[in-house]
């Protein structure tokens, strides 16, 4: 897949911005720059992956909430966490298409290895073999890392506004570009009022503070409930520390999708656990009066 033209190609992010952003997620971001200036784009082959799915994490998520539905969800192929360490040996391939047969809606794929343990061929080898769409999870500080998810078959990319600050607006056009759902992702109402800003349609609420890796469930319903008074039209995705069923359906009609990834991760059956816990908020949505 390659650009359309309709967006230039933004610069790699300023090394003095990413030396002032704090804790976990600036220590992640500086390492991921210094791979991109070691490395280039010397791992990435250049034939782009079929993806097995057309259709774009937006279109598979959207308008959920608005319908009174059951948030999707968004399963992750996760093999370690900075706050976790290792997690599972898990195989990509067979993760993500349990993943798929339990219900997932799309499927997150880590491609960042000091910290993550995940690998660009991880995100290739799951986007040809699942039918649902699969999103790039990475630190994107570098136009090449879009390139590489579009040349890996992925439907949508994240991008962290924490690590981009303003250029967020630049790399979300430059994702579009190439057929790519920008997942542009916030944690505050500074870093919300910049995506909003930028024009952001598919929006996610981290509960976990990237800097000191502390969750807190309250702020991801507090700012999608807050972000959708600003932007009526965006999807909203609510990430981290969703572990239960009836905490999935207590977001009905707040958020459009919920990704999960350690709690399935590690449970040593991913799709079973996938499987129930959207059994159980079914369960809990039909209890309290949803459809």
């Amino acid at each position: 897949m390659s650009s359309d033209g309709s967006a230039p190609r933004p610069a790699p992010v300023d090394p003095a911005f990413l030396a002032r952003v704090p804790g976990v997620i600036g220590e992640i971001g500086r390492a991921r720059a210094t791979d991109l200036t070691r490395a280039g784009s010397a791992d990435e082959p250049d034939v782009p992956v079929a993806a097995a799915c057309a259709t774009g994490l937006h279109e598979a998520i959207g308008g959920r909430a608005a319908r009174g539905r059951l948030p999707a969800v968004v399963a992750e192929v996760k093999r370690a966490s900075p706050s976790l360490g290792a997690i599972a040996d898990l195989d990509p391939v067979a993760t993500a298409r349990a993943y798929a047969a339990a219900g997932a809606a799309g499927v997150s794929v880590l491609t960042e290895p000091h910290r993550f343990s995940g690998a660009l061929a991880h995100l290739r080898a799951v986007a040809a073999a699942v039918p649902v769409p699969t999103l790039r999870k990475d630190f994107v500080v570098d136009p090449r890392q879009v390139e590489e998810a579009a040349r890996a078959g992925a439907r949508a990319v994240l991008l962290i506004v924490g690590l981009l600050g303003e250029a967020v607006g630049p790399y979300l056009r430059y994702a579009r570009s190439f057929g790519l759902d920008p997942l542009v992702e916030v944690h505050d109402e500074a870093e919300l009022d910049l995506a909003v800003a930028a024009g952001a349609r598919l929006i996610g609420v981290n509960n976990r503070d990237l800097r000191s890796l502390a969750i807190d469930p309250a702020v991801a319903p507090r700012l999608i409930l807050a972000g959708r008074r600003l932007a009526p039209e965006a999807s909203w995705v609510a990430e981290s520390g969703y572990r239960d069923g009836e905490a999935v359906a207590r977001l009905t009609g707040i958020a459009d999708a919920v990704l999960i990834g350690s709690h399935l991760a590690s449970s040593g059956d991913p799709g079973g656990t996938l499987g129930s816990l959207l059994a159980a908020a079914r369960r809990a949505h039909a209890a309290g009066g949803g459809a």
